[in-house]
């Protein structure tokens, strides 16, 4: 296996459990036990993998990716399951249970943040390098996490946030949306239009985070 995958492997894992599991954590914190019934909140990786949206095609698009130049990745993790029926107050509620995934990863790219700046000056020669690698891709993909997710199309957490503040009729209107959300994603990713939204917010994100922690 590469070490390159190797390197990936760890954050990335950590990106998508956490995630998942706190949309499930703050749906039984505001009344829906659904994803605890389901064993879904949980730092198991197994339950939240989906083969194709986190390995297939991630894979695929790294691998592809690497040979013509571009750094793309792309995937998706399998949906912690929340019935917004069963939230105290539904609509106000899911603000905060679709809000828990992205403020997640936010919070991780602070972790690998800290990290890499807590790390001595290459004095542990190749450990020192891979770790700091490691942490490296966990601000990354964390960062790119959190700005994806909240992008305001329906099904994304942006999306579902969105339909949370808008007023009632708009709302309804705002998430009939959601059967078309991941081919208009898709649709972003393959004209490019994806990457012009995200790379800004991630390099000044990457900028901030250096400059916050001297790296």
């Amino acid at each position: 296996m590469s070490p390159e995958i190797l390197i990936w492997a760890l954050p990335v894992l950590l990106a998508i459990t956490v995630h998942e599991a706190a949309h499930g954590y703050v749906a039984r914190l505001f009344g829906d036990p659904t994803a605890a019934q389901a064993g879904r909140i949980t730092l198991n990786p197994l339950r939240h993998i989906d083969p194709i949206g986190t390995i297939a095609v991630p894979l695929s698009l790294y691998l592809f990716s690497k040979g013509m130049g571009e750094g793309i990745l792309f995937g998706w993790a399998k949906p912690v399951p929340v019935n917004f029926n069963r939230l105290r107050h539904p609509k106000a509620d899911m603000l905060w249970v679709a809000a828990a995934g992205p403020l997640s990863n936010l919070l991780m790219a602070l972790g690998w943040g800290l990290l890499a700046a807590l790390l001595p000056g290459g004095g542990l020669g190749d450990y020192s390098y891979g770790i700091a690698l490691m942490a490296r891709v966990g601000v990354s993909i964390n960062g790119v996490l959190f700005f994806l997710n909240l992008l305001p199309i329906p099904p994304l957490d942006g999306g579902r946030i969105a339909v949370s503040l808008l007023p009632d009729r708009l709302a309804r209107k705002y998430a009939r949306i959601e059967p078309y959300g991941f081919l208009i994603l898709l649709a972003l990713l393959a004209t490019g239009l994806l990457g012009v939204i995200l790379e800004p917010l991630l390099a000044g994100f990457m900028a901030l985070l250096m400059g916050v922690f001297g790296n």
